[in-house]
Formats: structure tokens, sequence, C-alpha cells
């Protein structure tokens, strides 16, 4: 089963992206400024992935990607792939998993990580 994550970027924007059973990111959501758009577009994959369209582009470099979009807007974008089959399988990958995907949300904790006094318990310099 895949999941679904959403977190906030460094500008403030949301984004969410899809991570595959064995923790591997699949697709990466375009910006959204409200996390809502976030979710509406999660439960819109969720519900309906035959609404969506998956195009599948050569880079220059000769890796493989693919857009998902509906209606002409590109909501997301794959990872590279090194070969067709590859390529497929993510496609495969979302198509079977992602109806019973959950859905994590990251976007409220400010850092994930801890501080450098945290972890190796430094005093702030003055």
């Amino acid at each position: 089963m895949g999941a679904f994550v959403i977190s906030k970027r460094l500008n403030g924007d949301y984004k969410f992206i899809f991570a595959s059973r064995r923790g591997k990111t699949v697709f990466t959501s375009i910006a959204c400024k409200q996390k809502a758009d976030c979710e509406r577009m999660i439960a819109g994959i969720k519900e309906n992935t035959d609404w969506f369209t998956f195009t599948k582009i050569k880079a220059s470099g000769g890796k493989l990607f693919f857009r998902l979009s509906k209606d002409g807007l590109v909501l997301a974008t794959s990872r590279k792939f090194t070969t067709e089959r590859l390529l497929q399988k993510g496609i495969d990958e979302i198509v079977r998993s992602v109806a019973s995907a959950e859905v994590l949300d990251f976007s409220e904790l400010e850092t994930v990580f801890p501080t450098e006094e945290e972890v190796f318990g430094m005093p702030e310099a003055s």
C-alpha cells in the first residue's frame, strides 16, 4: 500500500508526494497555496484515477518520467525512471494502490529534525 504525504515547502506552499509501499517517491505534486487544495487533489486521485491522464515523457538525458494531469492541467510529475518497464510499473502501482493509500500530513511540523542542541546537548552560542 502506498501513501500520500502532505508537507510544507520553505516558501510556505504545500505539496504532496505519493510514495510506493517501499517508501520510494513515485510522484510529487505541483505547489499549492492552501493545504485544502492538496487534500482535494488527493481525494480526486483516490476516488477517480481513471479521470487522470499519465503522459510519458523522455528527458534529454534519456531517462523517462510521467506527468499526471486532468483536463490539460499538470498536477504532478514523477521521479525519473531508467526504463520503459520501470516507468510502467510506477504507473501500475498508482492505479493499483492509490484508492487504499493512506494520507499522512506533515505540513504542521515546524521542523522534522531536532535542533543541534537537542542532538548533541551543546549550549547555544552567545
